[in-house]
């Protein structure tokens, strides 16, 4: 793999103009206000597991139109806090898998929120549980142009919610702090980071890593490669959509909406990503809404930074949350 995109130079300073919704932020506000966060709708049960150093919990809470949403909620084991959460939002295609598969979090302390993606869960990983109830139009294989025909009916409008509802439901949980929850997450999982953030501003600290889901008019077409190549194949068999597409695609851009997030964040892209450019991550991070760094991984494609990265992660997010040990000690 050889490096395509702009020279670390220009990345910098990269901030392109990226046409905006004169709606943007009234087309959320009015989505979350038509769909709603109800805490009494969530369902919180114990996993037995063999696990000992960890509790681990199956957690149902409400997305878009109350749709159930699974997640895994892992904390140290018997901890009741309060503790600082880490909300954590998959990449594309996998679901939430088996309890106990991510310890990383809370071994380090964190009560630990794993949303899986609606509709997706059997590409990778251990399975997912959370269905999609709402049809969509003609589409490409794949989750990217489903309902991409407007922002009212796109699959992303559902995920959004969803991910601004998880960092809810962390915040009603017994064990969490309210007032100390920070997001996380990988490629797509990274670009619900940057959703999360924007969208709900209980958000501390977000950690998108090589995020996905950032400008989409660069994106597209210059890689070659999916998820994004699944929009490109769309438009080359409905001709004559793309300014439609692409105008739908701009209320879910998170070089946007990034814009809209004031927590500190730590971002992370790899030089050499094939999947998601790295022109496309500092577009996001050079028009982030607060304190915003970088960690730059030049020689690596889309897997980035990894445990490296993790461990950069931890040590950030305590200087954030005024920590410089174990979050908690459990109870």
């Amino acid at each position: 793999m050889q490096r395509y995109d702009l020279d670390p130079d220009e990345l910098e300073t990269y901030s392109p103009d990226i046409p905006e919704p004169a709606d943007l932020d009234g087309f959320w506000s009015r989505t979350l206000a038509e769909h709603p966060f109800d805490p009494a709708a969530m369902r919180c049960v114990p996993v037995d597991t063999p696990l000992t150093t960890v509790d681990v919990h199956d957690l149902t809470f409400p997305g878009f139109a109350g749709d159930p949403i699974h997640a895994w909620v892992t904390r140290p084991a018997g901890a009741s806090g309060p503790l600082p959460a880490v909300v954590e939002f998959l990449g594309y295609g996998g679901g939430r898998g088996l309890p106990g598969d991510r310890l990383q979090w809370a071994s380090a302390g964190f009560v630990h929120l794993l949303m899986d993606t609606r509709g997706q869960g059997a590409s990778w990983g251990d399975g997912g549980a959370t269905a999609d109830p709402h049809g969509t139009g003609t589409s490409t294989p794949g989750f990217m142009t489903r309902g991409i025909e407007s922002p009212e009916t796109y699959y992303y409008r559902r995920v959004y919610v969803d991910a601004h509802h998880a960092v809810e439901a962390a915040a009603a949980l017994p064990w969490v702090d309210p007032a100390r929850i920070a997001v996380q997450g990988i490629s797509q999982g990274g670009g619900l980071t940057i959703a999360a953030a924007a969208l709900n501003h209980r958000v501390v600290a977000a950690m998108p890593d090589v995020p996905f889901l950032c400008h989409f008019r660069r994106a597209v077409g210059l890689t070659g490669g999916d998820p994004y190549g699944e929009i490109a194949r769309y438009l080359s068999v409905m001709r004559g959509r793309e300014s439609a597409v692409f105008s739908t695609l701009s209320y879910f851009d998170g070089a946007l909406l990034a814009a809209r997030a004031t927590a500190p964040a730590l971002f992370s892209t790899a030089l050499m990503d094939a999947t998601c450019p790295p022109s496309t991550v500092f577009a996001a991070r050079n028009r982030w809404g607060g304190e915003a760094e970088i960690v730059v991984h030049p020689f690596n494609d889309h897997e980035g930074g990894q445990g490296h990265q993790w461990l950069r992660q931890v040590q950030w997010l305590r200087e954030r949350l005024e920590d410089t040990g174990t979050p908690a000690d459990p109870a």
